[in-house]
């Protein structure tokens, strides 16, 4: 199978499927896109035979079937390789995490616009000012808390379903977001993003993105692209 990704430091639709598919050990090839915008590029040119999209991320299979959008992804994983618990075993605790991961997919609109994803930065100061001035970047945050405590009461931790799988995968981007521009969760939420951060496979993203020095200087025309929508990667 290949991965098709974007650049690690800020692509964190990118981030999920990946850190998923190293989580357990299946393997695949990686394909880093540069973000290249203008026509004709390479990215494009590389996802428009595989995507209507031209989005990243895109997992091919090995036959050259290709599925894009990391819902879709990580329901094909789920099917390719049902040895592994992609999804928790039990019926109710599957619905749940899938029900965490769709509302992640779909909702947190003033973090993922207000807060893009930027591994390799110390944001604290910006997060502090947006604290203070968009009242709806609490809501989410407070959402977040509630789900991810509620998760891991029942489950006893460290994950939001007992073991690391597809849903703490899911949220990657998420506890990226928050511990880099310094917002408050509660103790109980702090103790699972370290669990996350600590977890080799996103260890291992992290370690590339703060690498990717060959990327930096496109960080200016991907902020002019995607302005404060990080969501449409």
């Amino acid at each position: 199978m290949k991965l098709y990704i974007g650049n690690k430091n800020y692509s964190s639709w990118s981030m999920r499927p990946r850190v998923l598919l190293k989580a357990f050990g299946i393997p695949f090839d990686e394909v880093k896109l540069r973000f290249d915008f203008t026509p004709d590029s390479a990215f494009y040119q590389a996802l428009g035979p595989l995507t209507p999209t031209a989005k990243v991320p895109v997992l091919q299979e090995d036959d050259g079937f290709a599925v894009w959008d990391t819902l879709a992804i990580t329901e094909a994983l789920a099917d390719l390789f049902p040895e592994h618990a992609i999804w928790p075993r039990e019926r109710q605790q599957r619905a749940r995490a899938r029900s965490l991961c769709a509302e992640m997919h779909a909702g947190f609109g003033k973090l993922r616009s207000l807060c893009p994803m930027n591994i390799d930065a110390d944001l604290s100061a910006v997060g502090a000012k947006l604290l203070d001035s968009e009242p709806a970047l609490r809501v989410d945050l407070a959402r977040i808390d509630a789900l991810w405590c509620d998760a891991l009461a029942s489950s006893g931790g460290p994950f939001l379903f007992g073991a690391f799988a597809a849903v703490d995968a899911y949220f990657t981007p998420v506890v990226m977001r928050v511990t880099r521009y310094g917002l408050p969760l509660s103790d109980t939420a702090g103790a699972y993003m370290q669990a996350v951060e600590q977890h080799p496979a996103v260890a291992a993203w992290v370690k590339d993105a703060v690498a990717e020095q060959d990327f930096l200087d496109f960080e200016e025309p991907y902020r002019q692209k995607v302005g404060n929508k990080p969501e449409l990667l």
